[in-house]
């Protein structure tokens, strides 16, 4: 079991995530960016640590500075809330080969399910239902007409590797 977490999040989601911390007598750790409200921030973890800028690709999504400051803080563990690197596998690893546990879904499920094609496979060999679609990714527009005509309007067309709605018409 682990003693601190460092929350890789911001606003209401790392308040949430504090929360549940707190219930389970965990240490929490919150993380900001230069351009974040750090006043707002510390009323709900137990220290506070600066990854960066405020442009989130330079700090909530800079997995360098994320594990610098669980180091620095002792946490021993990383909520990613979600959004920014909760769907990433390459952090998950990332986490482990730093010592750090990363409450999340692991890695190699990640890296599966990334894919909604390969999704849609292994959801149908386990024997779960699925909406009507196709497992394959359609070759041109005549194809996917057709494949649409077949399911039945209205459809969505979701890109094989969006994530978190991104890609959805």
């Amino acid at each position: 079991m682990f003693r601190k977490v460092l929350i890789a999040n911001r606003g209401e989601i790392a308040v949430r995530v504090a929360r549940a911390c707190r219930e389970l007598n965990l240490a929490v750790v919150g993380v900001h960016s230069t351009a974040d409200d750090v006043e707002a921030l510390r009323r709900h973890v137990d220290e506070t640590v600066c990854i960066g800028p405020g442009p989130a690709g330079r700090s909530y999504r800079n997995a360098a500075a994320l594990v610098e400051a669980a180091r620095k803080t002792g946490a021993d563990a990383v909520h990613p809330g979600y959004g920014f690197l909760s769907e990433d596998p390459d952090f998950a690893e990332i986490c482990a080969a730093n010592d750090l546990v990363f409450i999340g879904t692991p890695a190699q499920v990640m890296a599966c399910l990334g894919d909604k094609s390969t999704a849609r496979t292994l959801m149908r060999e386990a024997g779960l239902p699925l909406l009507p679609g196709s497992l394959e990714v359609p070759g041109d527009v005549d194809e996917a007409a057709r494949l649409a005509a077949t399911v039945g309007y209205p459809v969505i067309i979701k890109a094989a590797a969006g994530g978190g709605g991104n890609g959805m018409t």
